[in-house]
């Protein structure tokens, strides 16, 4: 990840000094889709196959992408499934196409004793130097396999996927960790990639909470170290005592 050092003053009390303050990098990127332009991304200069695969996935407008290639400021995903609908451009740089979020299929369960294993995974070198980036993660049978930071939450989801599909690995059975809130638009990603569970160190929304449940997504929000709040779909945290 690109960070310049930049000369700042930082300042305690009375008290102002010099100092190198390391800042990260951000670039604006353009999404087609079979040859039509999507979007523009504001992202941090990495990972961007998996920005370009991740983005068409959660964004629900593809389940598989056939190629994809990055040149210049251009990420060109080719998918022969994506359905042809317009699409209207939300928030961030969403695209929703005209229809809901696809409902989540899995059998997936993991202990509750692990949800903090989950979230410790998402403190990241760019964010201790920083202070400017979010961080996303995916577990796979209680491993982390993936681990994506960037300066916009909704990117950090994007990069986590599409490394798991260009690398052929079972959303349905994986577990996503975020340092992001969860409102409704990023859930929806999670759903659209099939993902069962979504634990996030931040607050969701009423309406991030309404999609879970909808879709079929375990949430769990506020999660620091042993204590989280579980919002939807609680079956899936194995070895919980509900008093």
């Amino acid at each position: 990840m690109e960070v310049h050092s930049h000369t700042s003053i930082q300042v305690k009390g009375t008290e102002a000094r010099e100092y190198q303050d390391a800042v990260i990098t951000e670039q604006a990127y353009q999404v087609y889709l079979n040859d039509k332009l999507l979007t523009e991304l504001v992202a941090s200069p990495q990972q961007l196959r998996e920005l370009g695969v991740g983005f068409v996935v959660c964004e629900g407008l593809a389940e598989e992408v056939d190629a994809v290639d990055v040149v210049g400021s251009e990420i060109r995903v080719q998918a022969k499934g994506a359905g042809q609908s317009e699409w209207t451009i939300g928030s961030c740089g969403s695209v929703s196409a005209k229809h809901a979020p696809k409902r989540v299929h899995s059998a997936l369960s993991m202990p509750a004793d692990q949800v903090g294993r989950v979230i410790a995974a998402v403190r990241s070198e760019e964010w201790e130097r920083t202070g400017g980036v979010h961080c996303s993660v995916l577990f796979l049978d209680g491993k982390l396999i993936v681990k994506s930071s960037d300066i916009g939450r909704h990117n950090t989801v994007d990069k986590v996927v599409g490394f798991a599909v260009l690398n052929h690995i079972p959303l349905a059975q994986c577990v996503l960790g975020c340092t992001g809130r969860q409102p409704a638009a990023m859930v929806a990603k999670a759903a659209n990639a099939g993902i069962p569970i979504v634990i996030s160190r931040s607050a969701s929304t009423y309406q991030g909470i309404l999609t879970a449940y909808m879709t079929g997504i375990t949430l769990v929000c506020f999660a620091r170290g042993e204590r989280y709040t579980i919002y939807t779909h609680p079956y899936r945290l194995t070895g919980l005592q509900v008093e």
